[in-house]
């Protein structure tokens, strides 16, 4: 089972920032950016792969190189940090016009992790519920999609959740541009644990991932 780690407040350089963010001025804050996902598509168009799903698992990977997105808060209110944290998206029911959220447990091997992600999509297609699996694990992340529509600024209003230190992805609609592919992302991100720099490297380390395909032409197994 994982146990979140407490942060030693005496050695954090992060204290003051995070105690002005999360009591003095709580807040959160949304950037939305354009990822050139041109090589990554390609690799896929000759893949039987899932793309949503290398999206989930390449922001998965990212997402747990950081301390900063895996923090979560103690029973008594202090900051802590998962050793890992997984990811659950969405998965819409387009008969109700609804969607499930579900969850797979991180893998840093891409092609295990599509193993275990790809027969929930089929699976809960059509799900009722609202979390099909049960009672989601406290150590995730939330990634949705919107396929159907791509967009410039994407802003998610959380009523009273300073509480909640994971972050948040939003992803839309491939558009093309000059001959590239590029996929718009939004960040939502709590200031108490990230700041811009914070939120700009996991951006650009992502870029890199979608933009190094070799993780996606390993063949898939029999």
């Amino acid at each position: 089972m994982d146990v979140p780690t407490p942060i030693d407040l005496t050695t954090w350089p992060r204290r003051q920032h995070f105690e002005h963010y999360r009591r003095l001025v709580p807040c959160t804050y949304s950037m939305t950016v354009e990822v050139d996902v041109t090589a990554f598509t390609a690799a896929l168009s000759a893949s039987p792969r899932k793309s949503y799903i290398a999206q989930v698992w390449a922001l998965s990977t990212v997402v747990n190189r950081h301390d900063e997105f895996r923090m979560c808060l103690t029973a008594s209110g202090e900051p802590a940090v998962w050793p890992v944290v997984h990811p659950a998206f969405t998965v819409f029911n387009p008969e109700r016009e609804t969607f499930a959220c579900v969850w797979t447990p991180h893998d840093p091997d891409f092609g295990a992790f599509h193993d275990a992600a790809a027969p929930l999509l089929a699976e809960h297609s059509r799900a009722t519920d609202f979390f099909p699996q049960g009672t989601p694990p406290a150590n995730m992340f939330d990634v949705s999609s919107l396929p159907w529509a791509s967009f410039t600024g994407f802003n998610l209003n959380i009523g009273n959740g300073w509480d909640h230190l994971a972050p948040i992805f939003t992803l839309g609609r491939y558009t093309e541009r000059d001959g590239r592919i590029l996929l718009p992302l939004a960040v939502q991100v709590n200031h108490a644990v990230a700041d811009g720099f914070h939120s700009a490297r996991l951006v650009n380390e992502l870029q890199a991932l979608l933009a190094d395909t070799t993780w996606l032409e390993e063949s898939p197994k029999p």
